[in-house]
């Protein structure tokens, strides 16, 4: 099967702004698309405990509201993924954050866990729109090294928005319960839906999928056969599971079983995130890329050793959040190259690409997060994390044998092993010329 580039190849795109007034809107912009979707669960983490107490419910199914989110972002992402690649992003943009605003508005007054959950799918498949734009449009308008310097720096100063999220939302649940965090998040919906007016289509309608729908659709089995692509979205996927890993467990850890507040949990939450932005930053330091996340691999897998020993034998917070602050820098790294190369490698098909890489980090997520409250959820949380390290030392050590050239993006497929593109349709068909 033979992808669909929709690009004609005499269809030359204005050089991206490297600097300027909109080139600061554009990052910002990117920033704050990233960052809702770490809002959309970092923000309401620190009230898992007392939404156990206000539902009446176990820890696995409070824990639900985790996994239903991030299945609406994964499921969302692959079907956004193409309807932007035919219709641009801008209008898929507003769209996918009216429906959020919609999901956190009916979630404040859900009467059940269960009510509660499926609106969390809704508020998943809403966010999922501005998660994977985020990746998305640096694609369309960069590639190579300036965009590795792009999503780095988008990746690093996001490291703020986990960062601050638990801290707001330990404040705003101590001061008016849960409920006020989705009031919260609505009002951040709105705030990217008026900021989505001045920003600038990245892609042009040249370059947009012509002909019938589905084909659209065709292009995530084409990006499946690619190795490097694959390998790539496996690496980012399974680094992500740990995160959620990580973010599930933690509430009950901190609060529940080392006795500390939401205020003061989200304080450590917000501490530990920096350490991610300092990861992505960290990243660019080798050459070639890929090699952080060979380092970032195998350091990940011998810290998660020593959390594994810790959840078991040492009964010490200020031990287990130096663990989590190693995990998460290398995490930092891992998310920054990972992204990079698979984005590099799909940027022709930038929406179907970036849905594929979403929704396959949330599968992992989706999977791990119900996962660390299943008993003892100190050493669940222990099994669960080692697990998936060391099959994420296994993508690294996959991913070392690549190409290291960032620049070997489908077009380059003769230096890489991988079959070339075949013309582009837009060109067979005579459209755009």
């Amino acid at each position: 099967m033979q992808p669909i580039n929709t690009a004609p190849q005499n269809y030359i795109q204005d050089p991206a702004p490297t600097k300027g007034r909109y080139y600061v809107f554009i990052i910002t912009y990117l920033v704050l698309l990233s960052a809702f979707g770490s809002f959309v669960n970092d923000m309401y983490i620190p009230t898992l405990p007392e939404m156990v107490k206000a539902f009446h419910c176990s820890v696995p199914t409070c824990q639900l509201g985790l996994t239903f989110g991030m299945i609406g972002l994964g499921v969302g992402e692959m079907i956004l993924g193409p309807f932007s690649d035919r219709w641009g992003r801008k209008p898929i943009l507003i769209i996918a954050l009216i429906v959020f605003a919609i999901g956190a508005i009916c979630s404040v007054w859900s009467k059940s866990i269960h009510e509660f959950i499926w609106w969390r799918l809704v508020q998943g498949l809403g966010a999922s729109g501005g998660y994977f734009l985020a990746r998305t449009i640096p694609a369309d308008m960069y590639r190579g090294q300036a965009l590795a310097k792009v999503m780095a720096l988008v990746g690093a100063i996001n490291g703020f928005a986990p960062a601050s999220a638990p801290v707001i939302g330990g404040f705003v649940s101590r001061a008016v319960g849960w409920q006020g965090i989705f009031w919260i998040l609505f009002g951040f919906s709105i705030l990217l839906l008026i900021l989505t007016f001045p920003f600038k289509e990245s892609l042009p309608k040249q370059r947009r999928v012509q002909g019938h729908f589905g084909i659209a659709f065709k292009n995530y089995l084409y990006l499946m056969k690619n190795k490097n692509f694959v390998i790539h979205t496996l690496l980012k996927g399974s680094a992500l599971g740990m995160l959620f890993a990580y973010i599930s467990a933690a509430p009950f850890i901190i609060q529940t079983h080392y006795g500390y507040t939401q205020l003061q949990f989200g304080l450590f939450m917000g501490f530990n995130a920096l350490f991610a932005a300092g990861g992505a930053m960290m990243a660019l330091k080798f050459k070639p890329l890929k090699a952080g996340a060979v380092f970032a691999g195998r350091a990940l897998f011998l810290i998660t050793i020593g959390q594994f020993i810790c959840l078991y034998t040492v009964h010490s917070v200020w031990v287990y959040e130096a663990w989590n602050i190693a995990m998460i820098l290398c995490m930092g790294m891992l998310f920054t190259v990972a992204n990079t190369l698979a984005m590099n490698e799909g940027r022709d098909y930038a929406g179907d690409a970036s849905a594929l890489i979403g929704f396959v980090g949330y599968v992992f997520g989706a999977i791990a997060s119900p996962l660390v409250g299943i008993g003892n959820i100190l050493h669940s949380t222990a099994i669960t994390l080692i697990v998936l390290s060391f099959v994420t030392l296994i993508f690294t050590r996959m991913a070392k044998v690549l190409p290291p050239d960032l620049e070997a993006t489908p077009q380059s497929a003769h230096a890489t092993g991988l079959p070339k593109y075949p013309t582009p349709l837009s060109s067979r068909a005579g459209i755009n010329k």
